[in-house]
């Protein structure tokens, strides 16, 4: 299916694609390619510096961000959603528990990220590089909210009473808390990658993966992600709808990029079809 056989002149046929096969294409403003490794590993590591470089060179505006973390805790007790500070001290009590936390929010937003691009790169070439260009147009366009809107993590507000369960703690590997807290920008809580990415991760594990434990686990991800950025204080419930927004917008990218959402491409790339001979 998707081919007809036409005769020519001279009586010798060929493959011709099928209106259904041309109209696809027409809408396609550009077909996936095979990824090569090499230029994909320089590609991520170029982007990851770049990101980290601009990111922590955003003017930490402490006063500013101050203020718009007490708009965003007063905002959301508008809401009735202001139970950031209650699950915070909750988790805090549990000892192993928020220590686990700790380790989680400082490796896998990384390891699993990371982890879905190899799988991705692998098993579904032909979707790659629209699934990498969505999580680079959501990691581009989070940089503007980090400029335009600081935001101080909960952790970090004036008399907001939470716990800074890093610090408190003393767990490695976080850049958020304790000796490596200067490596990072601390203001720049809005939107939440961890969100952004752990989201981007589910969905393409839920929409790609044929065992169905694996695609319950995909989904059970960002859920996970979210309770951990609030339970250590790292984030307030409307980062991650920040997050979320920002995804969005890279899924937006790539469906005005290739026509399609990168889940509904081929899994694997396909050469483009021959002119046939005279």
């Amino acid at each position: 299916m998707g081919e007809m056989t036409v005769t020519t002149r001279e009586g010798r046929k060929g493959a011709t694609p099928s209106p259904i096969a041309e109209v696809r294409a027409g809408r396609r403003l550009r077909a996936p390619r095979r990824p090569r490794l090499w230029f994909e590993i320089l590609l991520i590591a170029v982007s990851y510096y770049t990101y980290s470089l601009i990111r922590n060179a955003v003017p930490e505006q402490k006063a500013q961000a101050l203020r718009n973390a007490d708009w965003i805790w007063q905002a959301e007790h508008s809401l009735g959603i202001a139970v950031e500070q209650t699950v915070n001290h909750a988790a805090n009590s549990v000892s192993w528990l928020i220590v686990g936390m700790n380790y989680y929010y400082a490796t896998l937003h990384f390891v699993i990220t990371l982890g879905v691009l190899v799988w991705l790169f692998r098993c579904h070439p032909g979707r790659y590089a629209a699934t990498r260009l969505a999580l680079f147009a959501t990691t581009a366009v989070a940089l503007v909210g980090y400029y335009f809107y600081p935001l101080a993590p909960p952790r970090l507000m004036n008399g907001g009473g939470f716990v800074d369960t890093v610090a408190a703690h003393q767990t490695w590997g976080s850049m958020a808390s304790g000796n490596l807290k200067n490596m990072s920008n601390q203001y720049a809580a809005m939107p939440s990658m961890h969100i952004g990415w752990s989201l981007w991760c589910g969905m393409t594990i839920f929409a790609l993966a044929s065992v169905p434990w694996v695609r319950v686990l995909g989904l059970l991800y960002p859920v996970l992600t979210l309770a951990v950025i609030v339970a250590t204080a790292n984030h307030f419930w409307l980062d991650a709808v920040g997050g979320m927004l920002c995804l969005a917008f890279g899924f937006a990218v790539v469906r005005a990029w290739y026509g399609a959402l990168p889940y509904q491409l081929p899994r694997l790339v396909t050469p483009p079809l021959m002119p046939a001979k005279a």
